[in-house]
């Protein structure tokens, strides 16, 4: 048998070559977001993605050059995902008080609809590398730390306009929102069902009406 490529062997490796550069990155990345929360960050390798969006490893590489790359490359897509789910909209709330409600509805949504198969991509990858130290934990850690930031933020400002009194703890605050918010993904990743979604809700609102200034 001869060694040599046939011409309709050329065609295909020509055809597959020309297919794997017209697939977007940003295509290739959804996919490995979805499939991190499944199967975990170290489970996202350039073969396994390969595998899942139908590339080539070669085709793959041409987008990511290590394993580490991609990886970092699905933790901004997912962070990019969840502003626009969760942080953007909140944004133009008219009100401190109203953003912290937006941002605990914007993530309540986020979860209810199914964004990732695994739940929140965070709260999923994070429990997979929070004792791996490196860059993915740091990147990871990172965005925790400014979500939670960003709640107690919103609770400070609305001290500062005089909706929320001004003796409450934003930090603890905060750490009580995320508490529910992360309780709540957990069991709706194991229960499918909206109960652990309403009772953060109930939970928070309860909170929050309790300490505001009439």
């Amino acid at each position: 048998m001869s060694d040599k490529t046939t011409p309709r062997a050329e065609a295909r490796q020509r055809r597959r070559r020309r297919s794997d550069g017209e697939r977007s990155r940003g295509a290739i990345l959804a996919q490995a977001t979805r499939l991190a929360t499944v199967e975990g960050l170290q489970g996202l390798s350039i073969g396994r993605l390969a595998d899942a969006v139908e590339m080539s490893k070669s085709g793959l590489y041409s987008h990511f050059g290590s394993k580490k790359e991609l990886q970092l490359a699905a933790i901004e897509t997912a962070e990019a995902i969840f502003a626009d789910r969760v942080t953007d909209p909140a944004a133009g709330a008219a009100s401190a008080q109203e953003r912290l409600r937006r941002l605990v509805d914007g993530y309540l949504g986020y979860i209810a609809a199914d964004t990732f198969p695994g739940g929140c991509f965070f709260a999923s990858a994070l429990a997979e590398v929070d004792m791996q130290p490196g860059p993915v934990r740091d990147r990871l850690v990172a965005f925790l730390a400014d979500w939670v930031d960003g709640l107690a933020r919103a609770v400070r400002d609305a001290q500062a306009e005089g909706s929320i009194g001004g003796d409450e703890d934003p930090d603890q605050l905060a750490f009580e929102i995320e508490a529910s918010l992360f309780l709540a993904n957990a069991q709706y990743v194991v229960m499918r069902t909206s109960q652990p979604l309403e009772r953060a809700r109930r939970a928070i609102d309860r909170r929050l009406d309790a300490i505001s200034v009439r």
